[in-house]
Order: structure tokens, then sequence, then C-alpha cells
């Protein structure tokens, strides 16, 4: 069962202080925003909007996994992006005043926050840092967006692969041996990456045969980072 409004045992005015978005704003101007902020829960596998609902503001993980995705004729589906804890979406088509263009669902047990589109409004108009701060979130996500495009177009499917394993690391620019677990499920990832399933489990049983990398479930044991940042595919 969804559970939506405000939750009294959700310090909604803390979580939203902790966020980086909201990290520059006072204390009133806090208070202000989650009294136009409610809280919503969803269980793993609902279903938040689909293509083509009105935004009527932005929504902000505090946790579990949101997945953004265009459905298709087929019934098959490509997986834009998978939103995780202290992480923004929404943004876009709430300024733009245009409908969701994909569709949002749960992957995990999730709480949102969904903070409405007035007070948005006006803090842009009335607070320069907050406007830098969602510009500078937008910007970021465009980056990444056009860094999937290219890796799309230019990578292999081993470069895909690696290159993800890497950027979920705590720190890939470590050196020796890390443990790390698969956020979702290789459906998902492989989506994430615009590879089929079955290529994404042969690129990590060839770097398994390699001996780059160990798999147990969803947990992977990278013995040697700067081996799998250098690999030769």
């Amino acid at each position: 069962m969804t559970l939506s409004g405000t939750d009294s045992r959700i310090d909604i005015p803390a979580l939203l202080a902790h966020l980086p978005l909201f990290q520059a704003l006072t204390h009133e101007q806090v208070g202000h925003v989650a009294a136009h902020t409610r809280s919503k829960r969803l269980p793993k596998g609902e279903m938040l909007f689909q293509k083509g609902d009105p935004a009527h503001g932005f929504y902000l993980v505090v946790f579990g996994q949101i997945k953004l995705a265009f459905p298709s004729s087929s019934g098959n589906e490509k997986v834009v992006e998978v939103i995780g804890p202290r992480q923004s979406f929404g943004e876009a088509a709430l300024f733009a005043q245009r409908p969701y263009p994909v569709f949002a669902q749960a992957i995990a047990d999730t709480l949102l926050l969904h903070v409405g589109r007035d007070v948005i409004f006006e803090l842009l108009a009335t607070d320069m840092s907050f406007a830098r701060n969602l510009l500078a979130g937008l910007a970021l996500r465009m980056h990444a967006l056009i860094h999937d495009v290219e890796s799309y177009s230019l990578r292999s499917s081993a470069q895909r692969v690696i290159g993800y394993l890497l950027e979920i690391c705590p720190d890939e620019r470590r050196e020796g041996g890390v443990e790390i677990n698969l956020p979702t499920s290789k459906q998902i990832i492989a989506s994430r990456l615009n590879l089929t399933p079955e290529t994404l489990s042969r690129v990590l049983h060839d770097l398994a045969e390699a001996k780059l990398i160990r798999m147990q479930g969803k947990r992977i044991t990278i013995d040697d980072l700067r081996r799998l940042r250098e690999y030769d595919f």
C-alpha cells in the first residue's frame, strides 16, 4: 500500500536541509519548502508516474531507487536512469511545463519527498544561490546524459560494463581491490548500458575468466582496480 502525505515519523525539514540542493538555504527557507513538501512511500514495483503525466513539482529520493524509462510497443523498455538516495528528478519537465517524457517506477522500497511547483518558482525568483544550485544539478545531469550517448556510440560492450563497474565503486581512483554490490537487477543494468541481458552476462563472464572480477550473485570483487582500468579489450 502506498502512503502519501506528511508522515509524522519523518522529519522533512531535516531531510531537506541535508540534501545538496537545499544546503545553501536558511533555516527559515528550509521550513518554508518543507511546508510545501510531502512524503511518499512506494513499495518495490509500484509506478510513481506514467509517461505523459503532468509535472506538479519534483522528487527527491530519501532511500530506495527509482527507475526512469521509456516504454515501447513491444513491451520492452529503455532505462534512462536509476535514481538513488540524495538524488532528484523531474525538474526539467517542471520548468518546461511539459508532461513527463518517461515513466518512473520504484525498483526497491522507496521513500520520496515531493516538492511542490509553487515554492520552487518562488525560490528561483528570490534566491540566487538556490537557482545556481539547481542549475548546477541540471547541468550535471545533462553532462551525464551526453556521456551516456557517447558511451553507447563509441564504446564496446566490455568498455561500457567496465566503466559502469568503476562508476559504482566507492572511489574508482583508488588502487588495490574493492568489493561492490550491483545496485539493481542485471536486466535493468543492461538496459541502462544499452546492452541485452545476454551480452551483459557474457561480458561479466569474460571479465571473470580473465580474473579481473569475481562474482557471487550481485556481489562483485575486484582484486586489482588498476588492472581493470587498464584491461586491453
